[in-house]
């Protein structure tokens, strides 16, 4: 089985909801999102996008969460996400042309 882990936002709270394998608990430590989606990107060299869908939350707070609370929190895991991202950048262009030429050629 799959275990999947997800942050939301409660409804009227300022807490976040944690889901993992069906149970779901809540979590205050905003902060370790922002570790986990750190790990994430490095760990599996992943896009922005590839971690808001994995995590279940917007690009923007992808964003949010490494730029503004994750380079106050944990430095040297800021700059190790912050190399997989500037990567990633670099390369868009190459995705998105092979994105483009599958598209139109079918494979």
């Amino acid at each position: 089985m799959n275990d999947h882990l997800f942050y939301r936002r409660a409804p009227g709270h300022r807490l976040w909801q944690v889901k993992v394998s069906g149970v779901v608990c809540v979590r205050e430590d905003i902060e370790q999102r922002a570790r986990d989606l750190a790990l994430y990107i490095v760990e599996n060299n992943a896009t922005v996008r590839d971690a808001a869908t994995h995590f279940r939350v917007s690009k923007s707070t992808v964003h949010k969460d490494l730029a503004e609370r994750l380079r106050h929190v944990d430095r040297p895991l800021y700059a190790q996400a912050r190399a997989v991202l500037e990567r990633n950048k670099a390369e868009r262009h190459l995705r998105g042309g092979e994105a483009t030429r599958r598209k139109y050629k079918g494979g």
